[in-house]
């Protein structure tokens, strides 16, 4: 039998559930919270209390994936797991971790590929870079997927545009990528059944956009007022918040395409609003 275990089995990972059940795999995720676990467990899914030895489990697991984000100590799945990881890493038939575009920094509206040399600009991205250098030194084999700005259901801007407290910050020439969340899945899916151990694989859509124009849409589809447009350099904002402005990219994703041969269930945030909206009503 195929295992997989979840390290941070949260909204990307827990899309891939059904692809694999499916296929008769065995699932086993991570969580922090007991109320997590009952919810895994509900959807077929064999939790794993984070932290709790995985003594009894990691001699049957043929493929890893881990979804948590690194902080300033470092991967918090190595610091737990790593001793007891690294004598199976070797054997497993796949491991994947999970990554972001903000590892390439800022270009100024350019393009960027898998190719990019990695220039992060912010604390997010250099923590990110060091994880992704982590997992590779325990095992070279290591698929890193990096992804854009991730939606899907449960996470859209309609409850905002709805609630009336969607802003259009709008700050020249700035554009982000996207991805919607079950196209992560389905990219998952697709390299864990072509799997080219070290690939590096950009998860996003076709089509980078400004933020203003996303929001403008929604509420387009809503019927409701668009929300004023709001000058970056002025507007109030959170350092968090003005933070995601820093960096300005176009993301191409052809290897996932010709490598993986994926085509996109939501090549636009267009075509992914509708969607989200036809399953709400």
């Amino acid at each position: 039998m195929k295992t997989l275990l979840s390290f941070g089995h949260g909204y990307s990972a827990r899309a891939l559930t059904p692809h694999l059940l499916a296929e008769g795999w065995r699932i086993i995720g991570t969580t922090r919270t007991a109320e997590k676990a009952d919810a895994f467990r509900a959807e077929g899914v064999e939790p794993l209390i984070f932290g709790a030895p995985l003594d009894d489990v990691i001699t049957d697991v043929t493929h890893v994936l881990t979804s948590v984000a690194p902080t300033s100590a470092g991967d918090p799945v190595l610091e737990a797991y790593s001793p007891a990881l690294e004598p199976h890493l070797e054997r497993m038939d796949w491991v994947g971790y999970l990554s972001t575009t903000g590892v390439y920094g800022d270009h100024f509206g350019a393009w960027v590929d898998e190719t990019t040399p990695l220039s992060p600009t912010t604390e997010r991205g250099r923590m990110r870079v060091a994880a992704e250098a982590a997992w590779r030194a325990i095992c070279p084999a290591t698929r890193v997927f990096r992804l854009a700005g991730i939606y899907g259901p449960g996470r859209g801007p309609f409850a905002k545009v709805r609630a009336g407290t969607a802003r259009r910050i709008v700050k020249p020439g700035q554009v982000f990528s996207r991805i919607h969340r079950d196209d992560i899945a389905q990219v998952l899916a697709a390299s864990i059944a072509r799997p080219d151990p070290g690939a590096v694989y950009n998860l996003c859509d076709d089509d980078p956009a400004p933020p203003e124009d996303v929001i403008a849409h929604a509420a387009e589809l809503l019927g409701l007022p668009v929300p004023p447009a709001e000058d970056f350099a002025t507007a109030e904002m959170s350092p968090m918040a003005r933070s995601f402005y820093a960096e300005s990219k176009k993301v191409r994703n052809d290897r996932i395409k010709d490598a993986l041969g994926v085509q996109l269930l939501y090549p636009d945030y267009r075509t992914g609003l509708a969607a989200l909206l036809a399953d709400a009503e």
